[in-house]
């Protein structure tokens, strides 16, 4: 265990909790969630544009140069303009995390202060290359709901207590720490409050562990790939682990991802911001990926990934305009309107580059059920695009017990076969949920990396024997369940029912006897 990376976690949980503590009562735990992270962010923007102007000018031969320090009006338009076209936004010095934190405690009009700040962080990028980026970055940070209390004064000391807290966190250069601050504030943010937010929290968060499986499945043989994306990216962290594993620098065009909830979709852009992606490395579109794709005008992309909802419905064949999709149109059938899996499956597969890999996370149902889907899996498979599915543990993800699988998707695939994984005990207990270790991760991808069968795990199964199963996916059909029950030797058990038998016998003698002798009485 990495001493300092749990001692790092073990703060900021402190933090929040605090923090909940001095909203509790007011904030509910989905509302306090975008409060916590918005002012994260503000913080980050804060620092990050401060470091870059005071770097630039320590380069200069100025070591004593503070822009936090500065006068408003001590900057010009041309400073302005260069640095919206470095790092896509601008913050006055007077409007920085630092400097508003300092002046809370005696500022009356926080509330509106902190909407000021936030709509020009917003203004400064209308126009320029960034503007889609920032566009309503803020909208669901409302300093002046009644959330916050049913007054101003009640409002304003909620956001000092919450500007101080976050105030209070030891972040240090977000490139250098151990731990995914934002990414790990949103997990526990998300196990706090899992009873308020219901199912809805699993749609927004995909743990970092298995999304670093997802991630690492998709880069077997890779250093570098052109793009990657995700259809349904809630919050992004499945496209934030190619930056964490590849570097964003080896993600040569950018980050691409669609949502169709707009508080996840604006939650997302912070996440990239905050992970240190350059707003032109990035492209998150907001709106339902199924029927209004965003990204369709780009190259095919070498690396997908998604987590997408469970069985979610969707227009499917009440469009008729869909079966035309040539997304969806080679498979001959739309997914069913109460299950739209397939149609993510398919969407996935079409935007697929020749040399790719998709993985994506699959509601176990999808692999045997009968009609639409069974036809789908029939395309997938006679077409040679399924090159693994592997079964994960129960209880991976917020919001479902559900043992989910993984369908990882090849356009290049050198055999006919489909892999089967079962990696349902690849797991450890932590609290109410399991989760996958490192060793954990490594073992699966060690299975898929060497292809070939390990009694109880893993199969290499031939075209003709999943058309023989009807096109049957589910892993537990190509690979043979353990009996971990404890062996019973029939000899020995009858041997013992032989000597029990005879006891018996005994005991009914003697007790014949004694009822004789009582008699005699």
């Amino acid at each position: 265990m990495d001493i300092k990376k749990e001692q790092e976690r073990a703060e900021l949980h402190k933090i929040i909790w605090n923090i909940a503590d001095d909203l509790r009562g007011t904030v509910d735990g989905w509302d306090f969630k975008q409060y916590v992270l918005g002012m994260l962010f503000y913080r980050y923007i804060s620092e990050n544009i401060t470091d870059y102007i005071n770097d630039n000018e320590h380069k200069s031969g100025d070591k004593d140069f503070d822009y936090a320090k500065l006068d408003d009006n001590e900057i010009n338009d041309d400073i302005i303009d260069e640095i919206v076209s470095t790092k896509g936004y601008f913050i006055y010095p007077s409007q920085l995390f630092s400097n508003v934190c300092k002046k809370s405690v005696s500022d009356e009009d926080l509330n509106e202060t902190l909407s000021n700040i936030f709509r020009n962080i917003e203004n400064s990028a209308i126009g320029k290359q960034s503007e889609d980026n920032f566009k309503g970055l803020f909208d669901d940070f409302d300093v002046n709901s009644k959330k916050l209390g049913s007054s101003v004064v009640e409002r304003v000391e909620k956001l000092r207590k919450l500007i101080s807290g976050i105030a209070s966190m030891n972040l240090g250069s977000y490139g250098e720490n151990t731990i995914d601050i934002f990414g790990d504030a949103y997990e526990f943010l998300m196990g706090m409050y899992a009873s308020n937010a219901g199912k809805s929290g699993g749609e927004y968060y995909t743990p970092q562990e298995v999304s670093e499986l997802l991630t690492r499945l998709t880069l077997i043989g890779k250093k570098e790939v052109n793009k990657v994306y995700d259809p349904a990216c809630g919050s992004g962290s499945l496209l934030l682990k190619y930056a964490k594993i590849l570097g964003h620098g080896n993600v040569r065009i950018g980050f691409f991802g669609q949502e169709t909830n707009i508080t996840t979709y604006n939650l997302c852009r912070i996440n990239m911001f905050l992970h240190n992606i350059p707003y032109d490395k990035f492209n998150i579109a907001h709106g339902d990926t199924l029927t209004n794709p965003q990204h369709d005008d780009f190259e095919p992309f070498e690396a997908i990934v998604s987590n997408p909802p469970y069985s979610t419905k969707w227009k499917g064949d009440d469009d008729p305009v869909l079966i035309n999709d040539p997304r969806y149109s080679p498979a001959g059938v739309l997914a069913p309107k109460s299950k739209a899996d397939f149609a993510f499956i398919m969407h996935c597969l079409s935007w697929l580059a020749g040399s790719g890999t998709a993985a994506i996370v699959c509601f176990p149902g999808i692999f045997y059920r009968g009609g639409a889907e069974q036809k789908i899996r029939k395309y997938l498979v006679d077409n040679n695009f399924i090159d693994c599915v592997i079964q994960m543990p129960e209880n991976l993800f917020y919001g479902t017990s559900i043992a989910t699988c993984v369908m990882v998707l090849k356009k290049n695939k050198q055999d006919s076969s489909i892999f089967f994984i079962n990696a349902s005990k690849e797991f450890v207990k932590v609290t109410n949920n399991n989760k996958l270790t490192q060793n954990n991760i490594n073992n699966i991808l060690k299975y898929y990396e060497e292809r070939r069968d390990v009694e109880y795990i893993s199969s290499l199964v031939k075209y003709e024997k999943v058309v023989e199963e009807n096109y049957n996916l589910s892993v537990n059909t190509y690979v043979e369940i353990e009996d971990t029950r404890e062996k019973i030797d029939i000899n020995i058990l009858n041997k013992e029912i032989d000597e029990i038998v005879k006891k018996q016998q005994v005991l009914r003698d003697n007790i014949d006897k004694i009822v004789v002798e009582l008699g005699d009485i």
